[in-house]
């Protein structure tokens, strides 16, 4: 058995109430089938979470706020990504008793931490852009649009 199938984490195990587990010593592999850091890597780099931290990084937004950073996202799939982000740690959502209800949302630390090293990458897409852009007119030419 491979050392990626001996430390994978089941969802079910990652799961276990956290009174009863010690989560320090479990070994996680974003590369197994089954390790639950692959559904947070999926929240964080699909479209809308990857946005949506980015948005988040410059402060604390109201939910049509973000709506209108992220321009292009649905409310629904918003609110899922947001539901998704606060589930795992990365957003926290603060509802404040005022009619109409007001709900800001901010990072966490750890969506801070998140955010920061997904900017760094979003910085070097947008500068390679131009590097992009010609590689694709190279391909297409090469092979044909299609």
């Amino acid at each position: 058995m491979d050392s990626a199938a001996q430390t994978a984490v089941t969802p079910a195990q990652a799961s276990a109430d956290a009174d009863d587990r010690d989560f320090d010593a479990l070994a996680f592999d974003v590369f197994a089938r089954n390790c639950p850091s692959r559904g947070t890597l999926e929240h964080v780099t699909g479209r809308w979470g990857a946005l949506t931290l980015g948005a988040l990084h410059e402060g604390s937004l109201r939910f049509n706020e973000l709506r209108r950073r992220v321009d292009g996202v649905s409310e629904k799939m918003l609110s899922q990504t947001l539901h998704a982000l606060e589930r795992d740690g990365l957003v926290h959502r603060e509802a404040q008793p005022t009619n109409p209800p007001r709900v800001d949302y901010t990072l966490t630390p750890l969506g801070h931490e998140v955010s920061e090293r997904l900017l760094s990458l979003i910085v070097c897409v947008e500068e390679r852009m131009e590097d992009v852009l010609r590689a694709r007119a190279r391909y297409d030419e090469t092979r044909g649009a299609r």
